[in-house]
């Protein structure tokens, strides 16, 4: 069963994530060590995430470990 998009909301903001909003039920999320990777959200806390959506979410986290990793 897919997550949640709250579920992956929850991550984004647990790594430190900030949320801006977007038009209608889509999020935009940016993280200010990785100011080219933004990740947008669509669909309600309640909608089973899409594929895609939980992709960019993990992609997204693993470039701001690496990106934390580097810095001194």
């Amino acid at each position: 069963m897919p997550p949640k998009i709250r579920v992956l909301k929850a991550k984004l903001r647990k790594a430190g994530f900030q949320q801006e909003p977007g038009k209608g039920s889509h999020t935009k999320w940016e993280h200010p060590l990785l100011p080219r990777v933004k990740v947008t959200l669509a669909g309600n806390d309640g909608d089973d995430a899409q594929r895609y959506q939980e992709a960019q979410v993990h992609q997204a986290i693993e470039e701001l470990r690496e990106a934390q990793r580097r810095q001194p």
